[in-house]
């Protein structure tokens, strides 16, 4: 029997039936996110990061959060109120910073974050750039390559020391070199180490040192021959030296102090020595063009110290105590031991309850910033409707009302006085109208006029004909100047 032609509708391997998958693992987002926590703070742990600060709020509980920033991505960082160490003042906005702390996840946001405890300022200026650009050059030129680099004397008996004789350098060189190897014999070169002209004199000190080295073993021939090995030669290949080797240091400052350190200049005349030179400017995190161009760079000039007399230095402690390199050997195996412990300590602080205390306390800022954030708008709409009924209140104000009422009173009171009189006028010459006709129509005029009134003088009926008067009636008539009473007879 032929086998079924698969087709591209066929999704059986794909999505296996329900009896055969294999069971899914469901986490809730607490246990993920402590999953990814537990797995960065083992996995990446301590870092160093550098990038631009950016976002930097400070709460009332001493914490401080802010991003670090670079073209392309971000990340949220946080200093803890615990960290008295490092100088809050160094961070601000805008600044360019290299952070060392452990990467950690900040679980209520489900965010990694680095909580930071080392806080490192960088800068990129005019000087910054013109020391890359020279670096580019002279690396290219080769005057840092590694093969031409050549190592330094065992057990050195005589070295020239290229420094300013008042600087802090030199006190630290001497110191080391009368602790360890108060034999060797130094030979200074006095020039300035800093301003105007300070690398020019730095360079001719290099040179007059090699001219001094030269002369001191055969004379101006010697000078030359030596000046005609080649830069790459092997160390077996150069000629005895009357100095072993010459140190060029100076403290630490900033990047304009050590400015003299790269110019090229200086560059050049270590590039030409024949003597191997050691450069030990600045403090350990400070680099010159010096450092890429010597022999052997030294962080300090106290670490240059200790490295130029370190061969003589352990092997008289070899010599006169073995106990010393017991000491030695139990000091690195301490070190191995004590670099296990640090492992276990920060393990242990990443599991300790401080943490997640830390945690709370975030979590604290975070809901006081929301609360701070609701009073505000709260306070903002009260502030608006009290705004609001101020305002109607202003226009239903009862004074201004009871005073727009007044006048609108006063004003009909005075409309009712001119319409009362006028209405009393015309009743007045309406009255005296109808007086002058009730006065013609009257019954005086009548009786002026001659005319009298009889009238029944029991009821007082006027008689208008004489059938109503009864034979013995009394009558009354009243005439203009009075009245008359009479009897009715018969006739």
């Amino acid at each position: 029997m032929a086998k079924p032609v698969k087709t591209q509708w066929d999704f059986g391997e794909l999505f296996p039936p329900e009896s055969t998958a294999t069971a899914r693992k469901v986490l809730s987002v607490s246990e993920l996110t402590s999953q990814v926590r537990r797995l960065l703070e083992k996995e990446v742990g301590q870092v160093w990061v550098i990038g631009e600060i950016t976002n930097l709020r400070s709460q009332s509980s001493g914490h401080i959060y802010f991003t670090l920033k670079d073209s392309t991505a971000q990340l949220t960082c946080v200093l803890f109120r615990g960290e008295t160490q490092i100088d809050r003042a160094l961070l601000q906005d805008g600044r360019k910073v290299t952070l060392g702390g452990a990467l950690t996840v900040y679980e209520a946001r489900g965010q990694y974050q680095l909580r930071v405890t080392t806080v490192e300022l960088q800068g990129v200026g005019a000087l910054q750039i013109a020391f890359e650009k020279l670096k580019q050059k002279l690396q290219a030129e080769g005057l840092f390559a590694q093969e031409r680099k050549r190592p330094l004397p065992r057990y050195p008996q005589r070295i020239g020391l290229v420094t300013s004789p008042t600087g802090a350098a030199i006190r630290d060189v001497f110191h080391v070199i009368q602790r360890r190897h108060p034999a060797l014999e130094i030979i200074l070169a006095p020039c300035r180490v800093q301003g105007d002209g300070a690398g020019a004199e730095i360079a001719s000190a290099i040179n007059l040192l090699n001219e001094f080295n030269v002369l001191s073993i055969g004379g101006r021939e010697e000078m030359e021959r030596r000046t005609a090995v080649p830069r790459g030669a092997r160390p077996g290949d150069t000629p005895p030296s009357y100095l072993d080797l010459i140190l060029v240091t100076r403290g630490g400052g900033s990047l304009e102090d050590l400015w003299a350190f790269n110019e090229e200049v200086v560059a050049r005349s270590i590039f030409q020595s024949v003597v191997p030179i050691v450069s030990a400017v600045g403090h350990e995190i400070d680099f010159t063009i010096s450092d890429f161009v010597a022999d052997v760079r030294a962080a300090t000039p106290s670490a240059a110290a200790e490295i130029i007399t370190e061969g003589m230095f352990s092997s008289a402690q070899f010599v006169s105590e073995v106990s010393a390199r017991i000491r030695q050997l139990a000091g690195r195996q301490l070190e191995d031991k004590t670099y296990v412990l640090s492992q276990m300590g920060q393990r242990l602080a990443r599991l300790h309850p401080r943490r997640r205390f830390e945690g709370w306390l975030q979590r604290l800022d975070d809901l006081q910033g929301s609360l701070l954030r609701c009073v505000r708008q709260s306070a903002r709409q009260q502030r608006v409707a009290w705004q609001n009924l101020l305002e109607r209140l202003a226009r239903v104000r009862p004074g201004l009302l009871l005073k727009q009422r007044r006048e609108v009173f006063r004003q009909a009171e005075s409309r009712f006085h001119q319409q009362a009189l006028h209405r009393l006028g015309e009743m007045k010459t309406r009255l005296a109208g109808l007086e002058s006709r009730l006065r013609l129509l009257g019954p005086q005029q009548v009786l002026a006029r001659g005319y009298s009134i009889t009238m029944n003088a029991d009821t007082g009926e006027v008689l208008r004909s004489a059938e109503h008067a009864a034979s013995g009636q009394l009558l009354k008539t009243r005439l203009m100047g009075g009245e008359l009473k009479s009897r009715v007879e018969e006739g």
